[in-house]
């Protein structure tokens, strides 16, 4: 899990990921979308590709990458059950100031 977080930490890599999210890739046409070198995209995408958040093809001497939809399931159990956490949190206090207010 500490991969995939830290994997969807860079803005750019997001940026990817949601390139090839429906649509598989070259990395060429990943690479013609940003304003950054080639070697800085083929790091991102290898961080992608290691944490395996996204699959490569090759084809002939091309490169394909499109997102791994189901590596994201577990990310999205944990990151519901923190928001759910942060919710009821929020709630408490919410209804803690209420209390406060009430009383004054």
């Amino acid at each position: 899990m500490s991969d995939t977080i830290a994997a969807l930490a860079s803005p750019t890599r997001r940026e990817i990921l949601r390139l090839i999210w429906d649509a598989e890739k070259s990395a060429g046409e990943i690479a013609s979308t940003f304003d950054v070198s080639w070697p800085a995209i083929s790091q991102n995408l290898r961080v992608l590709r290691e944490s395996g958040l996204v699959r490569e093809r090759r084809s002939g001497t091309r490169r394909l990458y499109q997102a791994d939809r189901e590596a994201l399931q577990p990310l999205e159990a944990f990151l519901l059950q923190m928001w759910e956490q942060s919710l009821d949190r929020l709630g408490r206090l919410a209804e803690a100031e209420e209390g406060k207010s009430s009383r004054g």
